[in-house]
């Protein structure tokens, strides 16, 4: 199923990170595909405020990874963008974080698409005709009334 979604500013994007953190379920994996600077992070950190996350999240492009464990769930935040080639995230056990019970977001999912679970919610950010505007293009097996 797809979904498109027109957002027209930040505030609307947090809106809408925080209505998916409140919805999340274990095991549910978002995959965000993006331009660089089109809020791929700024989407995760509302996701956590959803979540319920109390720590500061911040961009994990060094560490690939960040844990965040004082939500309702964990929420596991990978930025994939220095994977130079997908077997890199066995290494990472990535495994255990797509299949467990944790929430994972996942900035540059495009570079891992093969690695993707079936049931993750992919979605696309596009720039739209002004700066702050958006375009979600949102894909996911279930009916998702988040979106």
């Amino acid at each position: 199923m797809e979904k498109i979604l027109h957002i027209a500013n930040e505030t609307e994007t947090e809106k809408l990170g925080e209505r998916i953190g409140q919805a999340a379920v274990p095991g549910m994996v978002v995959a965000l595909i993006g331009d660089l600077g089109t809020g791929k992070t700024t989407l995760t950190k509302a996701i956590a405020r959803g979540l319920g996350v109390t720590e500061t999240v911040t961009s994990p492009t060094f560490n690939i990874i960040r844990e965040y464990k004082s939500g309702r769930v964990p929420l596991y935040h990978f930025d994939v963008y220095r994977i130079a080639d997908p077997d890199e995230m066995f290494e990472l056990g990535y495994e255990e974080y797509f299949y467990g019970d944790g929430i994972c977001v996942v900035e540059w999912a495009d570079i891992i698409e093969e690695l993707l679970p079936e049931d993750a919610v992919i979605i696309h950010i596009d720039r739209g005709a002004s700066e702050e505007e958006r375009e979600y293009i949102i894909e996911s097996e279930e009916d998702l009334c988040i979106f």
